[in-house]
């Protein structure tokens, strides 16, 4: 795995490994209760060794494979840049065969997108890819159908992408952004870690998110990250400002430094307010005085 570096943080750090094992456990626990008559307690025997094969390694910046074809939910070649028109992505990796773990991947997703003001579509793109070779267009096209209904925004179906591929376009795709997963031959499910990926419209790795419910509000930094400030409002560049992205935990979190500054500066500006006010009244008393005699 390569080193943890971002914009944010100079010195290199590793990704959360007491994070990423919960998830890839959580993963693996579902893959057993998810097939027919398996018994839950299997899930609990599989051999710990697989856990080393499931997480996210964090390449901040790597370039994300775009020449690589998949298919649509219409069973249409697509070349993965093709998707992403100039918007900022969000990339989630899952399998439409998943009963479990996926589907609250994307429900938790759709949660957190829904008090966002930005549109699928409008501001930026979604990208649901399966990393199963086994999964078909037809059952794309299902899963597309009920998310892009339970988000319930006009144009959705339209930046919503849900795409299946070969295993080598897979490959390519999953080792470039770092999500790394393991087929359980017991159960006949993946094991695999839960978040999602921001990427620039240009392809490249810009935030990771772990877990099912994002706070809506990191998303949407993020998003307005992602873009260059090409999306968004004077209100977001100024939270971008309080708030820094931490690769550690994969929140944002508050800048003390900044906020005290802004709020010196507030307070700066009040009583330069406060004191030309005062300067204006005294003034304006004083042409009353004389227009008085």
């Amino acid at each position: 795995m390569t080193s943890l570096r971002s914009p944010v943080h100079a010195r290199p750090r590793r990704p959360g490994r007491a994070i990423v094992a919960a998830l890839a456990l959580a993963a693996l626990c579902s893959g057993g209760v998810a097939r027919a008559g398996a018994a839950p307690a299997r899930a609990h025997e599989a051999p710990p060794a697989i856990l080393k094969e499931v997480g996210f390694d964090q390449r901040l910046n790597a370039q994300a494979p775009l020449a690589l074809i998949f298919r649509d939910e219409g069973g249409r070649a697509m070349r993965l840049g093709d998707a992403f028109r100039g918007k900022p992505v969000i990339l989630s990796l899952v399998y439409f065969n998943c009963a479990t773990l996926c589907p609250m991947i994307l429900d938790g997703l759709v949660r957190s997108l829904t008090p966002v003001s930005f549109d699928i579509g409008k501001e930026f793109t979604m990208l649901t890819v399966s990393f199963d070779p086994r999964d078909t267009p037809a059952a794309a096209a299902a899963k597309k159908a009920e998310y892009v209904g339970r988000y319930r925004r006009p144009g959705a179906g339209d930046g919503w992408h849900f795409l299946t591929g070969e295993e080598a376009a897979i490959q390519g795709l999953t080792q470039a952004v770092g999500f790394r997963y393991a087929f359980d031959a017991r159960t006949g499910q993946f094991a695999h870690a839960a978040g999602i990926l921001i990427l620039t419209p240009q392809g490249k790795v810009a935030r990771y998110f772990y877990g099912f419910d994002l706070p809506p509000r990191d998303l949407r930094l993020a998003l307005v990250e992602a873009a260059a400030g090409k999306i968004g409002t004077p209100i977001d560049q100024l939270l971008l400002y309080c708030y820094q992205y931490d690769p550690l935990t994969g929140r944002y979190g508050l800048i003390m430094m900044n906020v005290l500054r802004l709020a010196g500066l507030g307070t700066i500006l009040a009583l330069g307010s406060g004191i030309l006010l005062m300067l204006r009244r005294e003034r304006q008393a004083r042409r009353n005085a004389k227009e008085a005699r």
